[in-house]
């Protein structure tokens, strides 16, 4: 039996705090059941992030597509700050509070991981970032982390289910455990070479036994133009000083002809690395510094009752809109009804939340994740 909860569960409301069910128990004895504004937003963002990238939009909106509320809402993918709503919820208090633990608990995590992602892509700029974090977290959520991690701007997962969800191959190497079993680094990609479909690339994992440099040179010469890469997953217990090995091989490599083959680099990767191995490194397996992000506090609180403004104390009440502008990117946060046609710098605001379900239909075709991940990439190319 595995740990985990059912999507009927989860669309039932079983997933939720006790105090919700107790809340609705208490509301519906006392026949109240106020029409309610809640928003969702996030007042400080993870290890001081001046922005966050919105994920698990879709399958927040897979639970409200079928309660009788109407619901605002940021693309997923949007670049968002501190403060600025990214989900609204207009309906009946008794018809959705159950949903609100699932609902944070989808947005939260899945925010986290694209953050990260998007954080290590914009430092690696054009070098591939691929997701190799799915085997540190239960397998139930690895699909949802590798989503996350690739509309954040991955170029690609390892998870063979997650490649199915995103519409993409699933991408990897070779396992230190094929090379122990043949015995041979060599012998390894030879058989992966034989076997394997040919359009997959032949990338050498090449620490398992001997020295990084006389590995990498003995296998370029014998695969020839059909190796693609050799992969550095140098464990910090050899390691020593990781630019040192990678530019010694590049520089063997380069000198015998082989400045084809790129240099793919894995194993606790922090994003302080990137900027310092950039130069040697064509692409990086990442795997759990992005599928352990940190969550972004979401938190939903109610900020009208019966049309009328009102929260708890550190909320501001009423619906709001979050502008952005065209050209300089400055955000503001203003009432609903209000509006600001240009910003200071002369370029015109636009809205960043906008209806996405009314009577119980999504009004848009949600994006696929690829269109997603362009959508980020293209605005985390302006921070």
């Amino acid at each position: 039996m595995f740990h985990m909860a059912e999507e009927k569960e989860i669309l039932e409301g079983k997933i939720t705090d006790i105090y919700f069910e107790r809340t609705l128990q208490i509301l519906k004895s006392k026949n109240i059941n106020c029409k309610v504004r809640a928003e969702v937003v996030a007042k400080d963002l993870p290890k001081k992030w001046e922005w966050a990238v919105l994920a698990g939009l879709e399958e927040v909106l897979y639970i409200l597509k079928d309660l009788p509320v109407n619901v605002r809402a940021m693309k997923e993918g949007t670049v968002f700050h501190p403060h600025e709503v990214v989900l609204e919820i207009e309906g009946n208090y008794q018809d959705f509070c159950v949903f609100e633990t699932a609902i944070l608990g989808m947005l939260c995590q899945a925010s986290g991981i694209a953050t990260k992602a998007a954080r290590f892509k914009q430092l690696a700029g054009e070098r591939m970032v691929m997701s190799f974090g799915a085997r540190r977290m239960h397998p139930a959520i690895a699909p949802m982390i590798e989503r996350s991690a690739y509309i954040g701007g991955c170029d690609g997962v390892s998870v063979v289910k997650s490649g199915e969800i995103i519409g993409e191959d699933p991408l990897g190497t070779i396992p230190h455990a094929l090379i122990l079993c043949i015995g041979s680094t060599l012998e390894s990609i030879k058989a992966f070479d034989e076997i394997i479909d040919p359009e997959v690339n032949r990338v050498a994992l090449i620490d398992t036994f001997n020295d990084e440099k006389f590995e990498s040179l003995n296998i370029a010469e014998v695969m020839g133009n059909k190796l693609f890469g050799l992969r550095f997953d140098t464990p910090s217990s050899r390691r020593g000083n990781f630019y040192s090995i990678l530019q010694e091989a590049r520089w063997e490599l380069d000198l015998r002809g082989y400045e084809n083959v790129q240099i793919i680099v894995s194993g606790g990767i922090q994003e302080e690395d990137i900027p310092l191995l950039n130069p040697l490194v064509d692409a990086y397996g990442i795997g759990t510094s992005i599928s352990n992000a940190p969550v972004v506090d979401f938190s939903m609180d109610i900020v009208e009752i019966n049309g009328e403004p009102i929260a708890k104390r550190g909320k501001h009440s009423g619906a709001k809109n979050v502008l952005k502008c065209s050209e300089c990117g400055n955000s503001i946060i203003l009432p609903l009804e209000k509006g600001l046609d240009y910003c200071n710098c002369g370029g015109t605001y636009e809205k960043l939340i906008y209806p996405v379900i009314e009577y119980n239909k999504i009004l848009n075709e949600l994006p696929d994740p690829g269109r997603i991940r362009q959508y980020v990439l293209e605005q985390i190319g302006r921070k």
